[in-house]
């Protein structure tokens, strides 16, 4: 829908080009009388994250697994943008939540390294349920009649 060659930017190494960008203007649903009647202005955003290739393969997979829902079965991300009363607004606020979902994308999971609980702390544990469990124990004893 943008011109030839153009692209919309997600950081310094990364593009999306615009041919990988499908826009359809459709008319947004709720209230807003004679305008949302007549007026196109809700915006569905689609980019194809399986035949993508501006995207590395890792970064696809967890854009993939980030957008949860948004993603058919074909790998196609939709986005539907329809706050804003015109096309230019909506379509903009469509393209900032792909480059944003894109953004969190590139970010990298830490990976967990597992760790053992230390000897001191497994005693501590211990020491806690046994305290607990005498508490219990002083409750339920019935009491001495003298």
């Amino acid at each position: 829908m943008g011109e030839a060659g153009s692209v919309l930017r997600v950081n310094d190494e990364i593009a999306i080009p615009e041919a990988e960008i499908e826009e359809h203007f459709v008319r947004a649903s709720g209230p807003g009388g004679q305008n949302v009647n007549k007026v196109s202005t809700a915006v569905e955003l689609r980019f194809n994250i399986a035949g993508t290739t501006s995207l590395p393969p890792p970064v696809r997979a967890r854009l993939r697994r980030l957008a949860g829902r948004r993603v058919t079965k074909e790998g196609i991300l939709v986005i539907r943008a329809e706050t804003h009363r015109t096309q230019e607004l909506n379509r903009a606020e469509a393209r900032d939540r792909l480059v944003g979902l894109v953004r969190q994308a590139l970010i990298q999971p830490k990976r967990r390294i597992p760790t053992r609980p230390t000897k001191a702390s497994k005693e501590r544990r211990i020491q806690g349920k046994l305290r607990r469990g005498e508490v219990k124990r002083m409750r339920s004893a019935k009491p001495a009649i003298d």
